[in-house]
């Protein structure tokens, strides 16, 4: 496992990097077609009208059987046994709108699982509503070095997020006001993508906030969008067994934070239950569907509850991927208005704390080069 340096250049001469993103990379240097296009050339078998009738558990059902389709030409395209995608009239790609589409009529997109019908203006713990909005988007040269490329990331900001949000948020305008930035359809959103694809962006970035509430956009804007970028899927992955069924064959690549290995602290400082169990769960089903790169920011005074039990877990559930171990942690959001309320929290982290993590990484053979 690596963590890197923030440098698009020298990063892809690592041979271990270019295995470990194996996929991502043809997609991005335009050799393989992303996993969306792939998904819009599956035909669903049915028609639209046949969809919009079916029920929720029928969906599903019609979503197994074409992700086992997916899986067979995905195979194929990886080994070079299966050439260009043509996208069909009705498609796999159709059938995952539709179910996101039911599935926030009665919000299950992350586990929250708040159920209210955001179609019809119901509100759940994230106060996003039924319209997406996007706080900013542009391109990012801040991210990890094989995600940047000669264009940057593709970032799009949405706003809100599922978490409390964190008391140290450094997004803190974006995730805790649902109703900042500007509102986008799934046109709209298509038409950033590609405005950024043909900005030479390395991808397309969906973070936040979260993006996890806004999954029924994102999905239905890939219908809209004809250029090949991979898909990267940004995320605190606290999102729902059926949102990230939705996302499998979609994502290129994912970036998911791994922020806590003690539910108390993920319950205090991002007020979320069952943290642990939840994120790594959906780790596991990343790790099984895609290239990764997972994030752990080190808090002061959280190497033994948090870093520690999170690299552990990484070493030992998901060997194969990279891995960005960040010291750039700053008290910020509620933490730097009331520091006497988190006082584990109101500093930096120190270069001891910082080394301890670092040499805690080498002896589970997590080789890495240090990220500020």
């Amino acid at each position: 496992m690596w963590v890197l340096r923030s440098d698009a250049i020298t990063v892809w001469n690592n041979k271990d990097v270019q295995k470990r993103l194996s996929w991502y990379r043809a997609v991005m240097k335009n050799l393989k077609p992303a996993k969306f296009l792939i998904a819009k050339s599956i035909p669903a078998q049915v028609g639209v009208k046949d969809l919009e009738n079916m029920k929720e558990e029928e969906l599903w059902r019609l979503h197994e059987k074409l992700s086992l389709e997916f899986r067979r030409i995905h195979e194929s395209v990886k080994t070079g046994k299966a050439g260009e995608t043509t996208p069909t009239e009705v498609s796999f790609l159709d059938v995952k709108i539709m179910l996101s589409e039911r599935l926030v009529e009665h919000c299950e997109f992350c586990e929250r699982r708040c159920r209210v019908n955001r179609r019809r203006g119901e509100l759940g713990f994230c106060r996003v509503g039924y319209v997406s909005r996007v706080s900013t988007w542009f391109h990012h040269f801040g991210e990890e070095g094989p995600l940047i490329g000669e264009g940057g990331s593709g970032t799009i900001f949405f706003a809100g997020c599922n978490f409390g949000p964190c008391v140290y948020c450094q997004n803190w305008d974006i995730s805790s006001d649902p109703g900042n930035g500007g509102e986008v359809n799934p046109r709209t959103l298509a038409l950033i993508s590609r405005r950024l694809s043909a900005e030479n962006a390395a991808n397309i970035n969906y973070v936040g906030g979260d993006p996890t509430p806004n999954l029924h956009t994102i999905l239905s804007s890939l219908k809209h969008l004809d250029v090949n970028i991979p898909q990267l899927w940004n995320s605190n992955m606290y999102c729902s067994t059926e949102a990230m069924r939705l996302l499998a064959e979609v994502i290129d690549i994912w970036l998911p934070d791994f922020k806590y290995g003690s539910d108390d602290c993920a319950r205090r400082l991002s007020k979320v239950e069952k943290y642990f169990e939840v994120v790594a769960r959906n780790h596991r089903i990343a790790y099984e569907n895609g290239d990764m790169i997972i994030r752990h920011l080190v808090l002061p005074n959280h190497l033994e509850c948090c870093t520690k039990p999170v690299l552990k877990w990484i070493s030992e559930n998901t060997p194969n991927v990279l891995v960005n171990i960040m010291g750039q942690y700053h008290p910020d959001y509620l933490v730097a208005r009331n520091p006497g309320a988190y006082p584990d929290i109101a500093r930096r982290p120190s270069a001891r704390e910082m080394q301890e993590a670092y040499d805690y990484a080498r002896r589970l053979n997590i080789v890495f080069e240090p990220v500020s």
